[in-house]
């Protein structure tokens, strides 16, 4: 009788201990996944990390994110002068970064506005991508992103889409014209920041280019 009520109790200790651990991350509780609060917590567009939730929480649940503790976003609805780039810790749900990122010459001025998937196009593309390896290129320590959406930015490898480091992503460069300089559709972050920014979000974890452009929204099956 002693025996089988010990069991009893390990059972029960067991079931209370895993829905405590799922609760204390971001993929089991409803309260951490309401999007409004969060993004009122991170101060981030509501529906830039709805979406991008959305899509994170697929990726997850298929097994493509090895590294699913963080979560990037770069809010291509704010201009470039603004801090339009964050990565959140999903386990304790805090920002753990937010700097500028630079879009595609060919997008836009302030505002990113033209998306393209098309070679030499110089535009950014939006959607999803999973970050790779790091490697040495003509910007120093760059990171990898594979575009995962068909038709929409599944040609960023082809396009050399990286996430690298550079100078005229800076304040400098906003107080002398106003906004960032631009790429040639990478996310081109602060060359101050580059190495930490890399060394978080390497290893397949999620990035999302945000903006509120509907033809993305009809098109992109992570976030329908």
């Amino acid at each position: 009788m002693i025996k089988k009520l010990a069991l009893v109790l390990v059972a029960v200790f067991s079931f209370v201990l895993q829905s405590y651990d799922t609760k204390s991350t971001i993929g089991g509780n409803d309260d951490v996944l309401n999007s409004t609060r969060l993004a009122s917590k991170l101060n981030i567009n509501d529906r830039a990390i709805s979406l991008a939730i959305k899509g994170y929480q697929k990726l997850k649940e298929q097994g493509k994110l090895i590294n699913h503790r963080y979560l990037t976003i770069a809010d291509f609805s704010k201009p470039s002068s603004e801090e339009r780039l964050y990565i959140i810790d999903m386990e304790s749900t805090e920002l753990v970064l937010q700097t500028l990122v630079a879009h595609g010459k060919n997008s836009g001025t302030l505002f990113a506005k033209n998306f393209s998937n098309k070679n030499e196009s110089n535009k950014s593309s939006l959607g999803f991508y999973i970050t790779g390896n790091t490697y040495f290129g003509k910007h120093g320590e760059s990171l990898r992103l594979t575009g995962i959406e068909n038709g929409i930015n599944d040609k960023a490898a082809q396009r050399a889409i990286v996430l690298h480091g550079a100078n005229y992503v800076s304040n400098t460069a906003i107080s002398q014209m106003g906004y960032l300089g631009r790429s040639q559709g990478c996310p081109a972050v602060p060359s101050n920041q580059v190495q930490q920014i890399i060394h978080t979000i390497q290893g397949e974890s999620c990035l999302f280019i945000y903006a509120p452009n509907q033809d993305y929204l009809n098109r992109s099956k992570l976030v329908g």
